[in-house]
């Protein structure tokens, strides 16, 4: 008899992400072969040892490549349901397919004992049988509200430790269920179409571009808990998950169920589809932009204000973005309003004083040109 659904679709998730990696890691095997290889080559006699011995390489043959070392995967894991599932996933899976499993939990400080749950933590990873398995503290900035405070300082944690081990991939435990809700916040902020694409199944931190992996992304959060309590895992659920002064909080009890009720069941799967065809879309037009900007820039790397009015109004906004934030604008800080105040500087000149953009950067419309600096 198999295991539990619950526990077969987890694993499966992880399986999958663990292939995708092991892919990625191992290099290409050298195909090439040399003239004087083939002259060389043994026949088949020559090749089948005699019984009892064992053959030694030619003298001429050239060393085995040193062996690759396995790869290294960590998992972040809060104690909560899904991160725990995640957890013992990634335990079960890893040694399967020969790579090294560990596991982070990110103690934020911001409950009495969170020291303490955070070595609870460590000794059920432990008890998984993953190593590394430790706890790292941070401390919890304001910049940008509770909520974008925490998840800055536990994604800084996080590349520190995947730095200390050498980690190729960090495993994070969201769900359908937290990408439906990424959206509906997006979808509230007015933001565009990449907001609205959500959370990536593959996304990159400081100098590693796929360093963070999602396998749950099309698993609802009930198959994670469900797996949790067939495997007798115990989990800890973060009271802040319940805590109404937090807008996701809001949204996961308040919000999202109304909507189903409204609209019937459903609404999560469809929000997380339409995460995936926003991000579709959202790519193609990064690649668009990312072409067109050597275009409208002059020979001094302006950019040229009557070029830029002739491309689309999406290509447009996004190498006006880009070009904020190579100047020194915190991409977080980067809303649509600043955006659409640059683009009239192109679509609805009118002799207009400078823009000022989060971390002092200014944009003005000088001579034809649109110059985006430091102020």
């Amino acid at each position: 008899m198999g295991p539990h659904p619950a526990v077969a679709a987890i694993r499966l998730a992880v399986r999958r992400v663990l292939h995708d990696i092991l892919t990625e890691h191992t290099p290409a095997p050298d195909t090439r072969r040399t003239p004087a290889a083939d002259t060389a080559r043994p026949s088949a006699a020559e090749r089948v040892p005699a019984p009892g011995t064992r053959r030694s390489p030619a003298p001429d043959t050239p060393p085995a490549p040193p062996h690759e070392p396995r790869p290294l995967v960590l998992v972040a894991c809060s104690g909560g349901a899904d991160s725990m599932a995640l957890a013992s996933a990634l335990a079960f899976e890893a040694p399967k397919l020969g790579i090294r499993a560990g596991g982070i939990t990110v103690d934020h400080g911001l409950q009495p004992g969170s020291d303490v749950r955070a070595d609870e933590v460590v000794l059920r990873l432990t008890e998984l049988g993953l190593n590394p398995a430790e706890s790292v503290a941070v401390t919890v900035g304001r910049e940008g509200g509770p909520e974008a405070a925490a998840r800055d300082a536990r994604y800084s944690a996080l590349d520190a430790a995947a730095e200390r081990h050498g980690a190729t991939a960090i495993l994070l435990g969201h769900t359908r269920d937290d990408q439906a809700e990424t959206v509906l916040l997006g979808l509230a902020r007015g933001s565009g179409i990449r907001s609205l694409s959500g959370m990536a199944a593959v996304s990159g931190g400081p100098g590693a571009a796929r360093r963070y992996r999602r396998p749950f992304l099309f698993l609802d959060r009930q198959t994670a808990r469900k797996a949790c309590m067939v495997q007798s895992l115990p989990v800890w659920d973060d009271p802040h998950n319940a805590d109404p002064a937090y807008t996701r909080s809001r949204l996961r009890h308040e919000g999202l169920p109304a909507l189903e009720k409204a609209l019937g069941k459903g609404v999560v799967e469809a929000l997380a589809r339409t995460a995936q065809l926003s991000r579709d879309d959202a790519d193609a037009l990064d690649a668009w932009a990312s072409q067109a900007e050597a275009s409208v820039r002059d020979a001094a790397g302006l950019l040229e204000c009557a070029k830029l009015y002739a491309l689309p109004p999406a290509v447009r906004r996004r190498i006006l973005r880009r070009a904020a934030i190579e100047a020194g604008a915190p991409a977080g800080s980067l809303f649509a309003r600043h955006i659409e105040e640059v683009d009239r500087l192109i679509t609805g000149w009118r002799g207009q004083g400078a823009i000022n953009l989060p971390g002092k950067v200014v944009a003005q419309r000088q001579g034809g040109r649109l110059v985006i600096r430091q102020g």
